[in-house]
C-alpha cells in the first residue's frame, strides 16, 4: 500500500487483476512506462516553451536531479532526453558520458557533436564506418555490371541521395543538371558577397563545389554554354554566365588545395583557358557543323570532303597540363560520345592516353565513356575502332591501373558480340589477369571467357571414316582351270 500507485479509485480495481493473474509488478511497470513517455513529452515541451534562460534553467535542473540514475536502464531514456535538449551540457557530466562506453553509445547525435568539439579521434571512429560504407556504396555504382546511358552514377537525384545514412541553391541545379541563367546570378551574388574577414566561406563552399555531382553539373553546363556561343557567334571572354562557370569549377577542383593550406582565396585564373583552350572547343563544335553541311550538299566532281583527323598539339598540351582544361575537355568528349559522334570521337581519342593526374583513367569517367560507348557498339565490327579504342587508349594503362582493366571487361562483357572474332580473342589474350591481379579482375576474366566460350561454334559431328581397304575379286588358280 505504502509503495503502490495512491489513487482511491484505484484500490478497488487491482484484486481483478489479481483475480486474472496479472502481477502487481507488470501493472507497476506499464503505469511507469506511460508515466515515462509522459515525462519525455514535457521534457521536449519545456525545451521549445518560454524564454530561452528560463526554459533551460529548467533542464538543467532537471538534469542534476537526474543525472545519479543515468545507468538505470528505466531512467536513461529521460537523463538522455534532457541533454539532448541542452544546446550546452555541463563539460563534467560530458566527460562522465565520454568515459563510459555504453553512455556514449545511448546518448543522442545532438550530444555526440559537442563531445567530437573536443574530442576528434572519436569524431572520426565514429564517421569511419559510414565514411567506409558510402565509399563501398559509390564503388560498386561505379563497376556496376549494368552499362547504360540513361542509367549511371549521377542519375539519383539529390533527394535520394540523401536517403543514406550520413546544400543550397546547388542542389536544384544538379536536380536538373544545368546552371541556368537565373541561378548563375544567385551564385555570382554570393560569390561577389563574400567581404573581407570572411574568406573562410570560400572554403565550405569549395568542398560543397568538390562534390562529383556538382562539378558533373558545372561541366555539363560548361559544354552546353559553350555550343550556345557557337549558334550566337560570340567569344568565351565575352559570356559573364559561362565565366562564372569557371570560377565555380575552379573552386571545386582546388578545394583540397584551399583546405590543406588554409589559404582561403579564389584560385588564379589562367587566362589561355579562356583566350585559347575554349576557343579550340569551340572550332571543333564548328568543325562539326561544317562536315554535317557539307555531307548534305550535292556531291561535286572533287567527292566527299574528308573530316579532320589531326587534332592541336596544344588541345593535347592542356589536357595534360591545366586541370580544368583537362576536365572541361573529357566533358566535350563524353558529349560527342553521346552523341554518337564517331568522327569526332576517333579524332580526339589520342588526347586521352596522357592528361593531367591521369584523369581520364579515373573511375567517373571511365564508368561514363564505357556507358556512351554502348551507344556506339555497331562500330566495335570494325577492326579499325576496336584497335583506336583499345591499343590506343585502354591497354595503355590496364597493367598499371587495376581500375581501368575491370571498366575494359565490363564494356566487353556488354558488348563482346559486336567485336569481330578475331579482335576479341586477341583482346582476351591481351586482358588475361596476372598473378598480382584482385579477385574483381579475375571473376570478370572469367565471365569473359565463359562469353567467348559460348560463341565458339559447336564442332560438326565427325563423319564414320571409310575402310581403306579394297575387296579383290576372286582369280581362279591354274589348278582349278
Amino acid at each position: 500500500t505504502e509503495n503502490g500507485v495512491l489513487l482511491p479509485s484505484l484500490q478497488s480495481a487491482l484484486p481483478f487483476l489479481d483475480l486474472h493473474g496479472t502481477p502487481r509488478l507488470e501493472f507497476h511497470q506499464s503505469v511507469f512506462d506511460e508515466l515515462r513517455e509522459k515525462l519525455l513529452e514535457r521534457v521536449s515541451a519545456i525545451a521549445s516553451e518560454g524564454k530561452v534562460e528560463e526554459r533551460y534553467k529548467k533542464l538543467e535542473d532537471l538534469l542534476e536531479k537526474s543525472f545519479s540514475l543515468v545507468k538505470m536502464p528505466s531512467i536513461q531514456p529521460v537523463v538522455m532526453c534532457v541533454m539532448k535538449h541542452l544546446p550546452k551540457v555541463p563539460e563534467k557530466k560530458l566527460k562522465l558520458v565520454m568515459a563510459d562506453k555504453d553512455l556514449y553509445k545511448a546518448c543522442a547525435v545532438e550530444v555526440k557533436r559537442q563531445i567530437w568539439q573536443d574530442n576528434q579521434a572519436l569524431f572520426g571512429d565514429e564517421v569511419s564506418p559510414l565514411l567506409k560504407q558510402y565509399i563501398l556504396e559509390k564503388e560498386n555504382t561505379l563497376f556496376s555490371s549494368d552499362l547504360s546511358v540513361l542509367h549511371n552514377f549521377f542519375s539519383p537525384s539529390p533527394k535520394m541521395r540523401r536517403q543514406g545514412e550520413f546544400t543550397w541553391c546547388l542542389d536544384a541545379c544538379i536536380r536538373e543538371k544545368f546552371v541556368d541563367n537565373k541561378r548563375a546570378r544567385e551564385l555570382q551574388g554570393f560569390l561577389d558577397g563574400v567581404k573581407k574577414g570572411q574568406e573562410q566561406v570560400l572554403g565550405d563552399l569549395s568542398m560543397i563545389l568538390c562534390d562529383p555531382f556538382a562539378i558533373n553539373t558545372l561541366a555539363l553546363s560548361t559544354i552546353r554554354h559553350l555550343q550556345e556561343l557557337v549558334g550566337q557567334d560570340t567569344l568565351p571572354r565575352e559570356s559573364p554566365d559561362l565565366l562564372l562557370l569557371l570560377r565555380m569549377l575552379s573552386l571545386g577542383q582546388g578545394a583540397w588545395d584551399m583546405i590543406d593550406s588554409q589559404v582561403f582565396r579564389e584560385p588564379k585564373m589562367e587566362h589561355e583557358l579562356i583566350t585559347k583552350f575554349l576557343p579550340m572547343l569551340m572550332s571543333f563544335v564548328v568543325d562539326d557543323y561544317t562536315f554535317n553541311v557539307d555531307q548534305k550538299l550535292p556531291s561535286e566532281e572533287k567527292g566527299p570532303i574528308p573530316y579532320p583527323s589531326t587534332i592541336p598539339e596544344a588541345f593535347t598540351k592542356f589536357l595534360q597540363e591545366h586541370r580544368i582544361a583537362c576536365e572541361v575537355g573529357l566533358y566535350y568528349i563524353l558529349h560527342i560520345t553521346k552523341q554518337r559522334n564517331k568522327n569526332a570521337f576517333l579524332r580526339l581519342l589520342p588526347a586521352l592516353a596522357e592528361t593531367f593526374s591521369d584523369l581520364a583513367f579515373s573511375d567517373i569517367f571511365l564508368h561514363l565513356l564505357t556507358g556512351n560507348l554502348t551507344l556506339l557498339g555497331d562500330e566495335f565490327a570494325l577492326e579499325d575502332f576496336c584497335t583506336s579504342l583499345f591499343d590506343g587508349f585502354f591497354l595503355t594503362a590496364c597493367s598499371r591501373k587495376e581500375n581501368v582493366h575491370r571498366h575494359v571487361l565490363r564494356l566487353l562483357l556488354h558488348l563482346h558480340h559486336k567485336v569481330a572474332p578475331t579482335k576479341f580473342e586477341s583482346l582476351q589474350k591481351a586482358l588475361e589477369p596476372t598473378k598480382q591481379s584482385g579477385e574483381a579482375v579475375k571473376d570478370l576474366y572469367n565471365q569473359l571467357s565463359e562469353k567467348l566460350e559460348l560463341r565458339k561454334p559447336s564442332p560438326a559431328p565427325v563423319a564414320e571414316t571409310p575402310s581403306m581397304e579394297l575387296t579383290l575379286p576372286t582369280v581362279p588358280t591354274p589348278a582349278s582351270l
